[in-house]
């Protein structure tokens, strides 16, 4: 059954779809409200026509499918597969920042604070997450040094004969030695530091107000001093002031900024209604599917309003732009569909985050909003939020306390909306200092190259090729491209070789570039400003005489040797470029021949899995080797062929061939 006959079966109802390619990975996964109309309307005309979704249809060999019961058991199960299969044309999330907690272990017969990034149900109380990350560490130095509370990893279970340095420099009290220190006063720092870490400020002056007049009274003088000095450190942090926000709550606010193919996102923390972080995730290729994704209703209603703007215009929420509706989308967007990508980032975000604040504030709305909305909010109903400020609304049942609806936002207008401005003219920024300021320093690299290599023009465009083979088998080529200052993968190509027989590179290199070239030709498509070969002189005549078969001259050829680091440029091979090790340009011609060599080894390393997959295949009479390719292409491996059926197999070859190959297996099973 092919792709097309396998979609016509696929139910209605609600449910998870998995595009897979040849090998069997998964490469997309979607969720739709009616899983037929959803993955059919990808081969819908002018849908399969858009660049993007027609690489990923190219790749597609077949369709795997999930049913669920509803929309947001499919937003949940979609999210999970995104994370565990990490499919290439999925928005991946490859910021991988996280924020620490201060976990106090209450479950110790001596409690101890440290800083951790992962929760777990060990019986301890965790508090934060701390924006910026180094605060944590901060609070939990104070509490070393005012609490006298340690961090360390001795065995306070037992007692041991002499302390460690951190009772000596007076940041614990140390129980680990017995008479050092009783069991009720480490429980009273204890509690001391639980008051501190839940936000209860003036409960704790108040307690260690009165302990410091009972020492006094009692003629404890340095025993009131420290209770004089810790009582000044509470209030010394209660005085400082954050940014303050429009509502004194828990919210995270995102802005974006988009142009020519490149992204950058600023997300706001904000917590008891003060901004104290900033995040940002770049993209420096748009996601491959955040405009081609098709609407449950079929195309007209999965055009995007972004896909009909021109190329090199620029999508941005900034104070200066956004329009009141919150929807201003100005050109650049051609491929870029906001409100799919939002849907996409959030779910990866927020479904299974530790903790979640009260409300989401985004620049755009999107399909579904409310409903992953529900999803997360049912995700992490029940749980005490971990920050202080939740921790005491929780304990008097106040408007804190988690038993609130989670709610993503889209702001129109008033003060909110400028949060959203904010967030979108800092993403701008972001912007700006992460793919401009680079743009001269990629030009002046681009100028010395030309320099170094004597080249007629600014190399704008470099096409580099490497051969990769083991002892002259399954003998493959890549050809990688360069192109205004970053690796462009949407022009890399793959080649078989398919005229050489043995260890023959220089002869692989002549049948490479010249298929590339000729096909440039018949197409009528621009020359590269420089062709780069991986390897020596050899490699570097072999590709001119290629060149000169197909009557290409003055066409700037190099080669660099990887022992050596050298360059060779056609044509002054007597006189190789020898750049320094630091050089910049160096540098990015190693970094175009490295490109070129991964890419090779990876093709390569699929072939011979291929080959050897296909070799239990190949032994079964009848079965040839487009048989073989045939079968793995549509069932993806040699195992789903073993557990396929009669009826499967047939749909891929013939009745006979069906049956010679289960018999095949049903011997193999009983040897």
């Amino acid at each position: 059954m092919d792709l097309q006959q396998k979609i016509r079966t696929l139910p209605t109802q609600p449910g998870v779809y998995q595009y897979k390619n040849a090998e069997g990975e998964v490469i997309y996964v979607g969720k739709a409200k009616n899983l037929r109309s959803r993955v059919r309307s990808y081969f819908l005309q002018g849908r399969a026509e858009d660049a993007k979704t027609g690489t990923l249809l190219r790749e597609a060999t077949d369709v795997d499918y999930i049913v669920v019961d509803n929309e947001k058991e499919a937003l949940a199960l979609e999210n999970n597969l995104i994370k565990q299969k990490k499919p290439r044309f999925n928005i991946l999330l490859r910021d991988d920042k996280t924020y620490p907690y201060v976990k106090l272990t209450l479950g110790e017969r001596y409690p101890r604070v440290y800083v951790t990034r992962r929760l777990r149900k060990d019986g301890s109380a965790y508090y934060g997450p701390y924006f910026p990350a180094n605060l944590a560490y901060r609070i939990v130095d104070l509490i070393h040094r005012h609490f006298l509370i340690p961090s360390c990893k001795v065995d306070l279970s037992r007692y041991h004969p002499r302390p460690c340095l951190q009772y000596y420099i007076h940041r614990c009290q140390g129980p680990c030695v017995q008479g050092l220190t009783t069991p009720e006063a480490y429980q009273e720092a204890v509690h001391d530091v639980k008051m501190f870490l839940e936000g209860r400020p003036t409960d704790l002056v108040r307690s260690l107000r009165e302990r410091m007049q009972d020492a006094a009274a009692g003629q404890r003088f340095e025993q009131a001093a420290k209770y004089r000095d810790l009582i000044s450190t509470v209030e010394q942090l209660q005085e400082k002031q954050r940014i303050a926000s429009v509502e004194s709550d828990d919210a995270d606010v995102f802005g974006y900024h988009c142009e020519n193919g490149m992204l950058a996102i600023n997300l706001f923390h904000m917590r008891g209604g003060r901004v104290l972080d900033r995040r940002e995730f770049f993209w420096d290729q748009m996601p491959v599917l955040a405009s081609a994704t098709p609407s449950d209703e079929g195309a007209d209603s999965g055009r995007d309003v972004a896909g009909k703007l021109s190329e090199g215009e620029v999508t941005s929420y900034v104070a200066s732009e956004a329009g009141g509706d919150g929807n201003h989308i100005s050109a650049a967007a051609a491929a870029f569909n906001p409100g799919e990508f939002f849907s996409a980032l959030i779910k990866q975000l927020y479904i299974d985050a530790p903790y979640v604040p009260r409300t989401i504030y985004v620049p755009v709305d999107f399909e579904d909003r409310e409903t992953l909305a529900e999803l997360i909010s049912e995700t992490h109903a029940g749980e005490g939020a971990p920050t202080p400020e939740r921790a005491k609304a929780a304990r008097s049942g106040g408007p804190g306390a988690r038993a609130t609806k989670i709610h993503i936002v889209v702001p129109q207008r008033g003060e909110k909306r400028s949060l959203i401005d904010l967030a979108g003219n800092n993403a701008k920024q972001s912007f700006d200092q992460r793919f401009r300021v680079m743009q001269p320093a990629a030009r002046a690299v681009q100028e010395a190259l030309q320099d170094a290599l004597a080249l007629p023009e600014l190399p704008k465009r470099i096409e580099c090729f490497d051969i990769s083979h083991i002892q002259g088998a399954e003998t493959v080529a890549s050809m990688v491209v360069w192109e205004e200052g970053r690796m462009k993968k949407s022009d890399y190509r793959k080649f078989i070789i398919r005229s050489v027989e043995g260890v023959d590179d220089f002869a692989s290199m002549r049948e490479v570039v010249t298929r590339r070239y000729k096909r440039v030709e018949a197409e009528k498509q621009k020359m590269p400003d420089l062709v780069l070969i991986d390897g020596g002189l050899g490699q570097l005549h072999a590709a001119a005489e290629a060149l000169e078969s197909l009557q290409i001259i003055n066409q700037p050829l190099a080669a660099i040797a990887k022992r050596e680091e050298i360059i060779y440029v056609y044509g002054q091979e007597d006189e190789p470029v020898a750049l320094d090790h630091h050089s910049p340009v160096l540098h990015l011609v190693q970094q175009i021949r490295d490109e070129a060599h991964r890419f090779a080894v990876t093709f390569h390393r699929k072939r011979r899995q291929m080959r050897d997959r296909s070799t239990e295949l190949l032994e079964i009479p009848g079965v040839g080797a487009s048989t073989t390719r045939r079968l793995l292409q549509h069932f993806g491996s040699v195992q789903a062929v073993k557990d396929a059926d009669a009826a499967a197999l047939s749909a891929v070859v013939t009745r006979s061939q069906a049956e010679a190959i289960l018999e095949h297996f049903r011997r193999t099973a009983q040897n």
